[in-house]
């Protein structure tokens, strides 16, 4: 019956590489009964970056989730971009030994996915937010609140889009854009609905989330 709410006190950035392959491995396990929150700042792959990054959730019983991963390739802001390298990316969500999203990403500097409109659109952020356990009527609330927020605060270049679906239990938010800090905002918007439907408790943005 624990409770924990994880964030990180400002993005990850991943230099580049003299060659070998760097790994960041994350498992989170969360028993009957217990609700667990991950969500981390974005992770920022530097140009020549050479990552596999694995994020594997275990959900135990009736365990609670909200999670999210915001993933930046190269840094829009200084107007680099992810030319050489390779991103690997693992987000995975499971219940009892059973999958319930698996999501796996591969990108390489300069790759003509990069740029497709099959692939990521020439868009460097990319970003999943999940949610084990909540209520059908969580998907039009999150749309409606995204609605609002887009109209007061629309884009500044075209291609960025967001959804939101639900299957077999498990919501799923989806970004593809220009910026981290608006996948942030939308998703931060998604949290706020979901936390008091799924958890019973108010949204209370992370302090470290403004810096």
């Amino acid at each position: 019956h624990s409770h924990a709410l994880i964030t990180t006190p400002a993005a990850g950035k991943f230099y580049r590489s003299a060659g070998p392959t760097a790994y960041q491995i994350q498992r989170l396990t969360v028993a009957t009964g217990a609700a667990l929150e991950w969500l981390p700042q974005e992770n920022i792959i530097y140009a020549g970056a050479k990552i596999h990054a694995i994020t594997h959730v275990e959900l135990q019983g009736g365990a609670r989730f909200i999670g999210w991963e915001i993933l930046c390739l190269g840094r829009p802001a200084a107007g680099e971009l992810f030319t050489t390298g390779e991103c690997r990316q693992n987000f995975e969500l499971w219940r009892d030994g059973d999958p319930l999203y698996l999501e796996h990403g591969r990108y390489n500097g300069g790759d003509p996915a990069l740029a497709a409109r099959w692939g990521l659109q020439g868009q460097p952020v990319s970003a999943t937010l999940l949610c084990a356990g909540s209520p059908p009527d969580a998907v039009n609330a999150i749309r409606a609140g995204w609605e609002e927020r887009l109209a007061r605060s629309p884009p500044t270049s075209e291609g960025e889009r967001a959804t939101v679906s639900q299957l077999d239990g498990v919501l799923i938010c989806r970004y593809l854009g220009p910026s981290a800090a608006r996948a942030r905002r939308l998703f931060t918007l998604a949290w706020g609905v979901l936390r008091p439907a799924v958890l019973n408790r108010p949204p209370c943005p992370s302090r470290f989330w403004n810096t």
